[in-house]
């Protein structure tokens, strides 16, 4: 539980923001899509994924969000495990470095997955850290995992880079790409690849959006993927 001391700063803080004029918006979207890709790996054994979050956002820069996901992969990789969902929660600050046109984002997100799980197992919650910068089309992101990541033992130091492109080349159409890749620690370099993905999106004026990519990554084993999704923003 907070000390008096946090949640005094936390009101107060709040309070000012309020005083100042600072406005906040509240976001959010639901998906459903024909394969649930991470960093260019299914998490939901090829089969379709339920997905929603929310996002409150403040004029200041400051952020906070929750989302989640249906999968399988754990209890794929153990029928003793029972956990059918990722939950993400994650909060940070955005902002552009003066009229540069170059946007910033730092922050932090930590992947629960709720479930039962069996004595010794390896929890896969993870908690990174991350920074990003965005000019005209192009974005880049790095995250940091502070713990084990996703399960792995001792891979705290796991870092990621994506790298990604979005073009509208015509009103409400989309050319997006990604390429990626994820490096695992205490691995020996075993465990470390590259992913990529390519696709075209095409936006609503009801606030539907549908997207087609083609999803692949350099690991050993059948991973070529097309994936179809549709969101609801609201």
């Amino acid at each position: 539980m907070p000390s008096r001391h946090r949640v005094s700063a936390t009101i107060l803080w709040l309070g000012l923001l309020a005083a100042g004029g600072a406005q906040a918006e509240v976001s959010g979207s639901l998906t459903l899509t024909s394969d649930y890709l991470f960093r260019g790996i299914t998490q939901t054994d090829g089969k379709p994924a339920l997905q929603g979050g929310i996002e409150w956002a403040h004029d200041s820069g400051f952020y906070a969000g929750a989302w989640g996901s249906s999968i399988s992969w754990l209890s794929d990789s153990d029928p003793d495990i029972s956990s059918q969902v990722e939950l993400d929660g994650y909060l940070g600050v955005r902002g552009d470095f003066g009229d540069s046109g170059v946007g910033w984002d730092v922050g932090a997100v930590h992947y629960w997955y709720p479930g039962r799980y069996p004595a010794g197992f390896n929890k896969a919650d993870t908690t990174e850290l991350y920074a990003g910068l965005s000019w005209s089309v192009l974005g880049a992101k790095y995250s940091y995992a502070v713990t084990d990541l996703f399960g792995i033992p001792d891979s705290d130091g796991s870092s990621n880079l994506d790298v990604t492109v979005g073009w509208e080349f015509a009103p409400g159409w989309s050319l997006n790409g990604a390429v990626g890749k994820q490096w695992v620690a205490g691995t020996a370099g075993t465990a470390t690849y590259a992913f990529w993905s390519a696709g075209v999106g095409k936006t609503f004026d009801n606030g539907f959006d549908v997207a087609l990519a083609w999803n692949d990554n350099d690991l050993i084993g059948p991973d070529e993927t097309i994936t179809f999704a549709v969101t609801k923003s609201f």
